[in-house]
C-alpha cells in the first residue's frame, strides 16, 4: 500500500546564505539530501514531492530587475531572462546533491509551463508530476519565473506552487524546512509557538514578519496567510513549519516522529 503524499520544501533561507548573492550552502544540501535519502529507505513507500526557495540566487536577481511586477520593455524581458538563469543555477545544485544522495529526482521546473493572471497562479502543468509519483520518482519543483497574463511576467513562490498542486495531488502533509524554527509568539527572539491559527494570528498572539533577508515573494507572512488559504479548502491537511538547520530535523519529520516547529491548523 502506497504511503500519503508528502510535499516538503527546503527553505531558501536554510539552503544558502540569503545575504551574499549566489552563495549556496553544499554542506547544508549534502545533510539534507542524505536525511531524505534515509527517509525514503525508512519509508520505501512514501510519495514525496520535493520544492525548494530561490535563497540568495533567484530573490537578489529578481530585486534588481523587479521581475515580480512584471516585464513590459525589452530590459525587463532580458532582466527575467536573468533571473530565470539564476534561480535554475540552485535549482541543479539542488537536483545535483538529491541525486548524488540517491533520491530518485526528477526535476519539472514550474516555469516551463506556469501561468499565472495579476501574480496569481492559475496553470501549471499535472502530468508530468502524477505520472512521476505513480512510478515511484520524486518531482522537484521551486520557486520560478512564469508567465503572467495581465505582467507580461512574475514570479512564483514555491508555496504558490504547493498551494497550485494541493488542489488535485491532496497531499497528506505539507512540511516547510527553513532557517527559522517555528513561528515566534514574539518576533524575533520569543517562543516558538507548537500550534498556530487564523485566530491566534488575527489576535497578535504570534507574531510574524517578512524575511529580513531578500525575499521577493514575502518571507514568513506570506508563507502563514497562503497556508492558512489553504486549510479554509483542506481542513485536514497537516502543515508544519520547522527548522532544517537541525541535524535529523527533516529526516524525522518525514518519517513521522518530528516533534520540532509550529504545526499550522484550520481551529
Amino acid at each position: 500500500m502506497t504511503d500519503p503524499l508528502v510535499f516538503l520544501k527546503l527553505g531558501g533561507s536554510l539552503i544558502t546564505a540569503k545575504h551574499q548573492a549566489d552563495t549556496p550552502r553544499p554542506e547544508v544540501l549534502a545533510r539534507l539530501a542524505g536525511e531524505i535519502a534515509r527517509a525514503l529507505k525508512a519509508r520505501p513507500q512514501l510519495q514525496l514531492l520535493i520544492g525548494h526557495g530561490s535563497g540568495s540566487f533567484g530573490h537578489s536577481a529578481a530585486l534588481r530587475h523587479n521581475t515580480r511586477a512584471g516585464a513590459h520593455t525589452p530590459a525587463q524581458w532580458r532582466g527575467f531572462a536573468e533571473v530565470a538563469i539564476a534561480a535554475g543555477k540552485l535549482n541543479r545544485l539542488v537536483e545535483d546533491a538529491l541525486r548524488a544522495a540517491g533520491v530518485p529526482i526528477i526535476n519539472l521546473r514550474p516555469s516551463a509551463s506556469a501561468v499565472c493572471t495579476d501574480g496569481t497562479l492559475h496553470a501549471l502543468a499535472f502530468a508530468p508530476i502524477t505520472v512521476a509519483l505513480r512510478n515511484g520518482l520524486v518531482p522537484l519543483v521551486c520557486g520560478d519565473v512564469a508567465i503572467d497574463t495581465q505582467r507580461g511576467a512574475t514570479i512564483v513562490s514555491t508555496e504558490d506552487v504547493f498551494v497550485f498542486l494541493a488542489a488535485e495531488l491532496n497531499p497528506a502533509q505539507i512540511l516547510l524546512a527553513g532557517s527559522d524554527p517555528g513561528v515566534l509568539d514574539t518576533f524575533p527572539t520569543g517562543a516558538v509557538l507548537p500550534r498556530l491559527t487564523p485566530s491566534m494570528l488575527a489576535s497578535r498572539a504570534a507574531q510574524v514578519e517578512a524575511s529580513q533577508a531578500p525575499d521577493v515573494t514575502g518571507g514568513m507572512a506570506s508563507k502563514v496567510q497562503q497556508m492558512f488559504s489553504l486549510l479554509q479548502i483542506q481542513p485536514t491537511l497537516a502543515i508544519q513549519i520547522f527548522s532544517g538547520a537541525e541535524t535529523g530535523s527533516v529526516y524525522e519529520h518525514l518519517v513521522g516522529t518530528g516533534s520540532t516547529g509550529t504545526a499550522l491548523v484550520h481551529a
